[in-house]
């Protein structure tokens, strides 16, 4: 169902003057210029905030990209995705023949889970984190170590360390982890995975290390480039917002992303290998959709601060808030007012996690939470 202008901004509080937001959100209520000149085209309901997606993408410069590539829509994509290979080797300092390009990075973890956990050998992971690589090998007979979060929300990074045994074909590391959004300490993190790297394989999913604020922290591709058993998983689905497009990239030394070239199922497209050379070089894109979502991210906690809701301190486009209650009925009071929250994430069951979407999406969010929590 899609909102008309004037609905939109009925429902926001904006034109009925009895909004419920505060201090800091109220100084993100649209101006009387910015009211007058909004456009709500992607504002739809039930907003989505749920699948930590970019709804300011693709860019305008992806878009011509992908329009002008019609005429190759009758071609195979893997004559033409040597350009973008080659952008994205560029970008992150190796050799081409370092790069795996796999149709979103969700294909990626699939198949590493497949290429190095068969029947009988073993996968340890962190719970709760990212599931794709984990359930797929369970499915083809791998089993899975799992390792409950600290108490700090963190990896346990030395108990994980303790569990590798011969039957350990793969530890699996999501850095900033998804769903928590947490970052672990540059020094930990490097040196864990630089240790378990000479037993085993290590994969670093690192999906949302475009958001790291700390412009000098390491992206385990540094091991890579030292010939370690690391393999790092990025995507263009984040920031760029390529999510529906379905891009990402494997980053691992020559002779593993051979191995892993051998499993791929889907291939990348011709639109998407056009939309990504485009977001490589949209240093405006890029730069403004890490700045909305800062704001947003802010948006949200200024809430949650103001509703006493503790939430983990976030370096990724989302947050994860202790709701006190089952996130399953928690989303269809949200579901009521319009809005979708992130699914459950066992164990952690009354623990809530919010996309940020666009601005006036914040605001909405905002405007149900203190319906709902207030």
């Amino acid at each position: 169902m899609k909102l008309s202008r004037r609905q939109w901004l009925k429902s926001a509080g904006i034109l009925s003057g009895t909004t419920l937001l505060t201090g800091a959100q109220a100084s993100h209520l649209l101006t009387a210029k910015e009211v007058k000149e909004f456009n709500p085209r992607k504002l739809s309901v039930p907003i989505r905030l749920g699948s930590n997606e970019n709804p300011y993408g693709p860019s305008e410069k992806m878009r011509k990209a992908m329009v002008d590539s019609f005429d190759l829509g009758c071609r195979y994509p893997w004559a033409y995705n040597a350009d973008l290979r080659e952008k994205i080797a560029q970008k992150e300092g190796v050799p081409s023949d370092h790069i795996v390009l796999v149709a979103g990075s969700t294909e990626g973890l699939k198949i590493t889970g497949i290429t190095y956990a068969g029947p009988g050998d073993e996968i340890i992971s962190g719970l709760p984190t990212f599931l794709s690589l984990m359930n797929y090998a369970e499915t083809w007979g791998a089993s899975i170590n799992w390792v409950p979060l600290n108490k700090e929300y963190d990896y346990d990074l030395e108990e994980i360390e303790k569990r590798i045994s011969s039957k350990t074909k793969l530890v699996f590391l999501c850095n900033p982890n998804n769903p928590t959004g947490k970052l672990l300490p540059a020094k930990n993190v490097m040196d864990f995975c630089e240790s378990v790297s000479n037993k085993t394989m290590l994969f670093s999913d690192e999906a949302y290390y475009d958001y790291i604020e700390d412009p000098t922290y390491p992206s385990m591709v540094e091991l890579v480039k030292k010939g370690k058993n690391v393999i790092v998983s990025k995507t263009l689905s984040k920031v760029y917002g390529l999510a529906g497009i379905r891009l990402g990239y494997l980053v691992a030394r020559p002779d593993i992303a051979e191995k892993l070239s051998e499993r791929i199922v889907a291939n990348t497209n011709m639109m998407a290998i056009e939309a990504g050379k485009a977001a490589l070089e949209d240093e405006s894109f890029y730069k403004f959709s890490l700045d909305k979502n800062l704001e947003c991210r802010k948006m949200i906690e200024n809430t949650l601060d103001q509703l006493s809701l503790r939430y983990l301190p976030s370096q990724a486009n989302f947050v994860f808030f202790h709701a006190k209650r089952d996130v399953s009925a928690l989303a269809n009071e949200f579901l009521k007012k319009g809005i979708i929250i992130g699914r459950p994430f066992p164990p952690l069951d009354e623990w809530c996690r919010i996309s940020t979407g666009t601005v006036e999406e914040v605001q909405l969010f905002n405007q149900a939470a203190i319906e709902i929590f207030g």
